[in-house]
C-alpha cells in the first residue's frame, strides 16, 4: 500500500500538464512483470535486456505496483534481489526508476548532506524546481526513510543566506495561482532594483522573499519589469549582486519561472560535457524528469546544444547503463 505522502504526490502530479516520455503501459500486468523480473535473474547469468525492457516502459506508479506483486507472489524484496544481480551506474539508474519520486528526491537530498562536506547542487536542483506539494512530500519521505527533519538537516548543513533561501522554500509557501498582478510585477521590479543594483551591497532578503513567495508566472512578469527598471536582466543582476551557492540558488529560481526546461537541458550537459561524466547527475535528471517534462528537456537540448539528447548519452554512456538511460528519453525524435 502506497504511503499517503505518495498518494498526495501523485495526486498533484495529476493536476499538472505534463510532458514526459514515459507513460502508463496499456496492457499492463503487474503479476506476470514481476514474475518476467524473477525468470531475468534466475540462473547462471541475469538477463538484462528483460529487466530494461519491463523497467523502461512502466511510469513510476505501475514499477510501485510491480514491487508490491513481486513480494506477494515470491516473498522477496524487488529492489534487494536486482541489487544483487546488478552492479555499478545500471544498478544505479535501476533502484533510482524502483523508488517513488519522493522517496528517490529524499534519498538524493541525504546523500547530499550525509558525510563530510555538502552537494549544494544537488540540493539546489531539487529544492528550488519542486513545486509546494512534491516538497511536502519530499520532507514526509526524509522522515519516513532517515527519521531525520528535512528543513534541520538543510539549516545545520548550509550557512548565511543560502541558508535562508532553503528554509523558507522548504515553508512551502510560494503562491502557486496562475493569477498575475501587473501593478504587483512593477512593484517587485522596483523593489529588486532597489535591494541590489541601486544601492551599495546587496539585500538578499528582499530577493528571497520575492523569489520565494510568487508564483511563477508572476516571476516571470516580474523579470520583463525588470528589466524596464534596472536596463538589465535579473539574471546579470544576481551575477553582479551575489555569488556562491546563493548566486546558483537565485539562477535556478529563476530558470525554473521562465523555462525549466533549458534549466535541465543545462545540468544534462554539464553531466557529460568535459572529461568524465556525472554519472548521479545524469540519472537524477533522467529519470526524475522522464514523466513530468523530458519531452520539453530534449527539445531546449536540441535548441541550445544543436545536437540531441539521446545522441549525447548514447556517446557517453555504455552497456546496459546506456540502454537504460535510452529507453527512459525514448530517442531525438519522440
Amino acid at each position: 500500500m502506497a504511503a499517503e505522502f505518495i498518494i498526495k504526490y501523485r495526486l498533484a502530479r495529476a493536476a499538472l500538464e505534463l510532458a514526459g516520455t514515459m507513460l502508463a503501459w496499456e496492457d499492463f500486468d503487474a503479476e506476470a512483470d514481476a514474475d518476467a523480473l524473477r525468470k531475468a535473474m534466475r540462473g547462471i547469468g541475469t538477463d538484462e535486456d528483460e529487466i530494461i525492457e519491463i523497467l523502461a516502459n512502466r511510469n513510476n506508479e505501475q514499477r510501485q505496483e510491480i514491487k508490491e506483486k513481486f513480494t506477494q507472489c515470491f516473498g522477496k524484496d524487488l529492489v534487494d534481489e536486482l541489487k544483487s544481480e546488478l552492479r555499478g551506474n545500471f544498478e544505479q539508474a535501476v533502484e533510482a526508476l524502483l523508488d517513488a519520486p519522493p522517496v528517490y528526491d529524499a534519498k538524493c537530498l541525504r546523500r547530499a548532506m550525509a558525510g563530510a562536506g555538502t552537494d549544494e547542487n544537488v540540493i539546489i536542483e531539487i529544492m528550488c524546481t519542486r513545486m509546494n506539494e512534491e516538497i511536502e512530500a519530499i520532507k514526509e519521505a526524509y522522515s519516513a526513510e532517515f527519521d531525520r527533519d528535512l528543513s534541520e538537516d538543510l539549516e545545520s548543513e548550509t550557512s548565511g543566506d543560502f541558508k535562508y533561501l532553503l528554509v523558507s522554500i522548504a515553508a512551502c509557501g510560494r503562491d502557486e495561482s496562475d493569477e498575475v498582478d501587473e501593478d504587483k510585477a512593477q512593484e517587485d521590479a522596483q523593489e529588486l532594483f532597489d535591494a541590489g543594483e541601486d544601492r551599495w551591497g546587496t539585500d538578499e532578503s528582499t530577493f528571497n522573499r520575492i523569489l520565494v513567495t510568487r508564483n511563477f508566472n508572476q516571476l516571470r512578469a516580474t523579470f520583463v519589469a525588470y528589466e524596464g527598471v534596472a536596463g538589465c536582466s535579473i539574471e546579470d543582476s544576481i551575477n553582479d549582486e551575489t555569488s556562491g551557492n546563493l548566486q546558483t540558488g537565485y539562477l535556478a529560481i529563476v530558470n525554473r519561472a521562465k523555462h525549466s526546461a533549458n534549466y535541465f537541458a543545462e545540468r544534462l550537459h554539464d553531466s557529460m560535457a568535459g572529461g568524465g561524466t556525472d554519472d548521479d547527475t545524469l540519472i537524477r535528471v533522467i529519470v526524475s524528469r522522464s514523466e513530468i517534462d523530458l519531452l520539453r528537456i530534449k527539445a531546449a537540448f536540441f535548441v541550445k546544444y544543436e545536437k540531441g539528447l539521446a545522441s549525447w548519452v548514447e556517446e557517453d554512456t555504455s552497456g546496459d547503463y546506456k540502454k537504460i538511460l535510452l529507453g527512459l528519453i525514448k530517442g531525438d525524435d519522440e
